[in-house]
């Protein structure tokens, strides 16, 4: 990437040299006029302005018409790329697009820092680490097996092994930022993962750019260069970044200014380490993401990164060659059938050996069945040092681009293929049921609360004078383990299991409270209750008004909808506190005090 980078500089200075000569004195005058200016610039090499229109022309209609008929943006965005080169050829010159998408990359993953709340992954922390690192190993091995017996060399098999190792980061983020999933339980176990991986595909590249003088002095010396730039970003985050960022906030400009600095020093200063810049630029995006004033920095960057990941997705469809397709059909089949399929199964399984259910465990599988852009990096660095042929680049773009493109539709529709595989799926529960569940009373409970998470857990604090008559049902196996210890009958499971669904008492059920926001399953509760007991009361989630009212249609007594519940209490209390009921100091002592709590199991408010 520093080679070609110099010499993109080269190339530009010696351009330049040749433009100031060709201007005669008596021409000089015209570099003053704005307009001349202006079109002098429209006309420089490749017509890049035309280019950029183009192609955010062409993909506004794509993404307009994909989004009539429901289908995900990003695969408009790679179709518009495809049109404009390896069909139409409207973009032949595409060395500057590739350059953008690289910044793209970067200000994705610069936000996803932002957004990051690294203490809620230390619930997922030894499955994303451990089941993590043995995921990669099984797909590298899987990978570069494969690749031997397709007719691949053993350096060419290497590489293949590590592209189907990786998910990308990139998608994967965005997709669950898009559908507000990053703070679910399978969220976490993703984005965890995706680090996980992230740091090892860093040391892969390594490893590769030396791989004919490789030795573990020189893997301990990368590993240092991180670390060290790692202990920078922390200490700047804690002792210089909160002053310095307390005054640019008064002066929206200069906030915008100045995270943009962070985001560049920090990507320049891994790119000359050796690593990639969009590395650097997520830990840019960690050391401010505990800012007070990390929100508005989103909102600020927020247009720039979608300005730039759009152009990074109309790259990756830029890059397919239809030829090199047509030769190698076999290969590709075979690498998505791997991609699409056993990824998924080995995710699932690790995910289940580490006690997770099978619906997270699933969501989190489908949502990793893809290869990472770091393949892109991986594959341009191994033509760059002959270690892979022409054809073989050409295959690995083909496959990132195919697997990325399906992503979306795994992600937006993960929870309908759930619900068709569900009955397969419970070959996996043989792992995730011993030890999580707990019924210490004979006497059954006749208070049934579905989802201990932010709102399950107001609600079982307001229970604990009845705990024997409670059971708490969750798939989130922490949750089930600190339970057991606070003494709560409690099933370990799915809500929409049927046969956790026949454990809940349901003829003899005074309460039952869903916090789960997922309609079909909330549906599915009111049903099964109502068709064995008209007399019990239903409490209900839903996230929008129009599943509310569907809900109330079915036989729900009441639904909370989150987003309204914050107004309702502040309502409620300034009526009791206008009617000296409470008062406001008191109140706020005790509101101080539950956010310590909180903060001490987990909770955080979630950022969107």
């Amino acid at each position: 990437m520093r080679r070609s980078f110099s010499k993109a500089c080269t190339i530009n200075d010696d351009a330049s040299q040749k433009h100031d000569t060709a201007i005669g004195p008596a021409h000089k005058k015209h570099l003053y006029n704005p307009t001349h200016f202006t079109l002098t610039m429209i006309g420089v090499d490749g017509d890049i302005f035309i280019q950029i229109g183009l192609i955010f022309i062409i993909a506004a209609l794509a993404a307009f018409l994909l989004r009539l008929i429901k289908q995900p943006q990003i695969l408009a965005y790679v179709l518009v790329g495809v049109l404009l080169t390896p069909v139409l050829h409207l973009v032949t010159n595409t060395s500057i697009i590739e350059s953008m998408s690289i910044v793209g990359i970067a200000f994705l993953l610069f936000i996803v820092g932002l957004e990051m709340d690294l203490k809620a992954l230390k619930h997922v922390a030894f499955v994303s680490s451990v089941g993590g690192l043995i995921q990669i190993i099984i797909l590298f091995v899987l990978g570069y097996l494969v690749a031997l017996l397709l007719g691949f060399l053993s350096l060419e098999a290497s590489y293949i092994g590590l592209v189907l190792s990786f998910s990308s980061t990139m998608v994967v983020l965005k997709l669950l930022s898009d559908r507000r999933q990053l703070n679910t339980l399978h969220g976490r176990i993703a984005v965890g993962i995706l680090l996980m991986e992230d740091v090892v595909a860093i040391f892969a590249l390594s490893v590769l750019s030396s791989i004919n003088d490789f030795s573990l002095a020189l893997l301990g010396i990368q590993l240092l260069k991180f670390l060290s730039l790692f202990i920078i970003a922390f200490l700047l985050s804690k002792y210089v970044f909160p002053s310095v960022f307390r005054f640019s906030a008064k002066h929206q400009e200069l906030l915008l200014i100045m995270s943009l600095a962070v985001c560049f020093l920090f990507a320049l200063g891994y790119f000359y380490l050796g690593f990639s810049i969009a590395i650097g630029a997520f830990v840019a995006g960690v050391a401010l993401g505990n800012l007070d004033y990390n929100l508005e920095i989103i909102g600020k960057v927020k247009s720039l990164r979608d300005f730039f990941s759009l152009i990074f997705f109309v790259s990756l469809g830029m890059g397919l060659s239809l030829s090199a397709l047509q030769r190698q059909w076999v290969p590709l089949v075979v690498l998505i059938l791997i991609i699409i399929l056993i990824k998924p199964f080995i995710t699932m399984t690790l995910c289940s050996l580490f006690k997770y259910t099978q619906k997270p465990a699933f969501l989190t599988a489908v949502s990793l069945a893809q290869v990472s852009e770091f393949s892109l990096i991986i594959a341009t660095q191994g033509l760059l040092f002959g270690h892979i042929s022409q054809e073989t680049f050409s295959l690995i773009v083909m496959v990132t681009l195919v697997s990325m493109s399906l992503t979306p539709y795994f992600v937006n529709y993960g929870q309908w293929f759930y619900r068709i595989l569900r009955r397969p799926l419970r070959i996996f529960e043989v792992f995730t049921t011993e030890g999580l569940e707990y019924l210490p009373m004979d006497v059954k409970p006749t208070i049934v609360l579905c989802g201990y998470n932010r709102i399950g857990y107001s609600i079982l604090r307001n229970l604990q004078h009845l705990k024997k008559k409670v059971l708490v049902v969750d798939y989130n196996p922490e949750i089930i383990s600190l339970l057991v210890n606070q003494g709560y009958h409690c099933i370990y499971g799915d809500v929409s299991d049927e046969e956790i669904i026949a454990r809940m008492n349901l003829r003899n059920l005074e309460l039952l409270i869903s916090t789960v926001p997922d309609m079909p399953d909330n549906l599915l509760l009111i049903r099964k209750v109502r068709q064995v007991n008209k007399k019990a009361n239903i409490i209900v989630t839903a996230s929008e008004i129009d599943g509310a009212l569907k809900l109330y249609e079915h036989g729900a007594d009441y639904v909370i909808l989150p987003h309204f519940l914050g107004g309702e209490h502040v309502s409620h209390l300034i009526g009791k506190v206008r009617e000296k009921k409470i008062k406001l100091g008191e109140e706020r002592k005790r509101h101080i005090d539950d956010l310590y709590q909180r903060k001490q199991i987990g909770h955080e408010h979630p950022k969107h």
